[in-house]
């Protein structure tokens, strides 16, 4: 709510002038208050009137520059539709105290050398990723009490979002204080599932499986029946990669430990409350035994082990596999490779198959994938959440038609002669292209309400008529995409979720590296059937006696703490 700083002031003033007169006539010889105590009053740090600053204040960051972040208009980082909008909407001047380039982990690089040094930090520092680094962060002491600003600045749309999953806080907590702000993203994101070649599956007179047994036919049959029909044995049942994780973001394997009641590479909850670390379970050796059972029989590649997330994607896409799993959005990319490689292919979402007795597991999406810092020293603290309220009650808030189409008319939407809408879809008819500028934002996505997306796309795909903008606008997307969102959503029962999202503890920063490697060197192995089973039990009793069960006694402190 915009507030009118002259007339509140004159109300002060006039406060103080009759306070000043009651103390002349009881002879009190108490000093009035000082100028600053009047400011102090303000809500806002400066002067506010129709929702902007009337002067500009100043908002200095860092920023990492991604990969995938383009420019127009001979624009860049510093000066573009996005630093023009902050200040011309909001009286905020963005100040880039330095830019890098987000490959090779530059801007995590940077940052350390910043605290290697003791530099000032800027006002604002966000940052997704590595915890430990926004731990370090927080712990150079130059940052403020964030919670308490957010209490004060927060809008309530901002305020329900992050109440949506309030564990979003736990690695922002030092001594019951809330040290930054958490980036939000959308829930359900990165959850899998499972897509089929559908034409293969008539090709071969097959059904989708539903359980282990069908789905070991189907990959049977994929693998040995020619259902290419070039009359070569270079097919694959199933695409995996699991050079760097057996659970990851896509082309992944954690649904297999799934079927068993096991997942790997994260901190899983027992039925008596306390956290174990999944890939030492005693669950995942017939997990272990099943995915050697099958690169065995040629189910799965014999290279999956040195295929990362991306790599793996390529024989599914080049018709040379036919079953992958990954999330919702692969039905944008990579999975249209596809057709463009075999035009006549065709592929379908399907619900992850349960395992032997009936389980289905799958890892979960944060919904929190780094923070917003605020340094104590900061001059208008109160401006970060001007800007930030207005991207939430206006680009996140479906009701609003602030932003009906886009962030903005010339980048990634523009309006034809007729009024037509163009989108990326139509990104040939936008003069320069289609560019996302709201990836130009101090949080990179603008402003997320974590279960909205997903929610409303299932909703769509259940048949629902759009029932504003935002829906009309999702409602674009590609049938496959609406399904694959709603089977998530149905199947949401099934999730995994990683226990433990607190900062690094002291065992895991020493031994954290060396326990990962162990893991995978040994896990590995057993998949390629160049160790037995027998070589889990005498890894996991490596694992807790070298690092393992000190780790796990910090990060159940670490989680009773947070359960108070």
């Amino acid at each position: 709510m915009a507030i009118n700083i002259r007339s509140t002031l004159l109300a002060l003033l006039s406060s103080l002038m009759l306070s000043s007169a009651l103390t002349g006539c009881t002879g009190d010889s108490e000093d009035p208050p000082k100028e600053k105590d009047v400011e102090e009053e303000s809500f806002y740090s400066a002067p506010f009137e129709d929702g902007k600053y009337t002067e500009p204040v100043t908002i200095s960051t860092v920023f990492p520059v991604s990969s995938n972040m383009k420019f127009k208009n001979g624009e860049n980082i510093e000066d573009n539709v996005h630093t023009r909008w902050a200040k011309e909407t909001l009286g905020i001047d963005i100040e880039y105290l330095w830019t890098v380039s987000e490959q090779n982990n530059a801007y995590e690089t940077k940052l350390r050398l910043m605290l290697t040094a003791g530099e000032k930090m800027p006002d604002i520092v966000a940052f997704r990723g590595d915890a430990a680094l926004i731990s370090d962060l927080i712990d150079t002491g130059q940052f403020t009490d964030a919670g308490v600003l957010f209490d004060k600045y927060a809008s309530d749309i901002y305020k329900s979002a992050v109440a949506e999953d309030p564990t979003v806080w736990n690695p922002l907590m030092r001594d019951d204080k809330r040290m930054g702000l958490p980036i939000l993203e959308n829930a359900f994101n990165n959850d899998p599932v499972m897509y089929i070649r559908e034409d293969w599956l008539r090709k071969l007179n097959l059904n989708a499986p539903t359980n282990m047994t069908e789905l070991e036919t189907v990959m049977d049959a994929f693998t040995h029946q020619d259902p290419d029909g070039n009359g070569e044995n270079d097919t694959t049942g199933l695409s995996v990669g699991f050079k760097n994780d057996l659970n990851t973001w896509m082309s992944e394997s954690g649904w297999i430990f799934g079927m068993y009641g096991a997942m790997p590479n994260q901190w899983n909850k027992t039925e008596d409350n306390q956290l174990v670390y999944g890939s030492v379970q005693p669950e995942m050796k017939p997990a272990l035994l099943k995915m050697q059972e099958w690169m065995e029989k040629g189910y799965i590649s014999s290279e999956a082990g040195l295929y990362d997330e991306t790599k793996a994607t390529e024989a599914f896409t080049a018709g040379k596999s036919g079953i992958i799993v990954g999330p919702y959005w692969m039905t944008g990319w990579p999975l249209p490779d596809l057709q463009r490689n075999v035009p006549d292919a065709k592929y379908r979402a399907y619900p992850l198959p349960a395992g032997p007795d009936g389980t289905i597991g799958r890892h979960g999406t944060s919904i929190s994938s780094g923070a917003i810092l605020i340094n104590k020293d900061m001059k208008h603290k109160d401006a970060f959440f001007v800007y930030q309220n207005y991207l939430f009650d206006h680009w996140a808030n479906p009701e609003s038609t602030t932003f009906p189409h886009g962030f903005a008319k010339g980048y990634d939407y523009d309006i034809g002669p007729s009024g037509e809408i163009y989108q990326e879809a139509q990104s040939d008819k936008i003069p320069g292209g289609w560019v996302d500028a709201i990836r130009y934002s101090l949080t990179f996505d603008g402003a997320i309400i974590p279960n909205l997306a997903m929610n409303t796309l299932a909703k769509l795909a259940e048949g629902a008529e759009p029932a504003n903008q935002y829906e009309k606008n999702l409602a674009k997307r590609i049938p496959e995409q609406l399904r694959a969102a709603k089977i998530v959503i149905d199947q949401k029962d099934t999730v995994m979720p990683e226990m433990f999202t607190g900062a690094p503890t002291k065992t895991q920063l020493a031994r954290g590296d060396m326990l990962t490697r162990l893991e995978k060197e040994v896990l590995n192995k057993i998949i390629y059937g160049q160790a037995s089973i027998d070589e889990f039990d005498t890894f996991v009793e490596k694992w807790k006696s070298t690092g393992g069960d000190q780790m796990t006694e910090e990060v159940n402190a670490w989680y009773q703490s947070v359960q108070k």
